[in-house]
């Protein structure tokens, strides 16, 4: 029963920060097109800020890992 609850926790942990960034990514997407539509020069920070969301998943499956007892 336990290792079930784990288990959900660690689904729910990881769903979750997907969708958020999921979210984020497709919210910063499509200000980033805009934004090099305009201007080519701001292609690098535009690409940091698409990337910069991609740390919640791993801060995400960390705290999976954490839940399910691997770390």
């Amino acid at each position: 029963m336990e290792a079930g609850l784990e288990a959900l926790g660690a689904a729910i942990a990881i769903s979750v920060t997907a969708l958020a960034t999921a979210w984020a990514q497709a919210k910063i997407g499509s200000a980033s097109v805009g934004a090099l539509a305009e201007d080519d020069s701001v292609f690098g920070k535009v690409l940091i800020l698409t990337v910069i969301p991609e740390t919640i998943i791993i801060f995400g499956l960390v705290v999976a890992l954490v839940i399910v007892g691997f770390i």
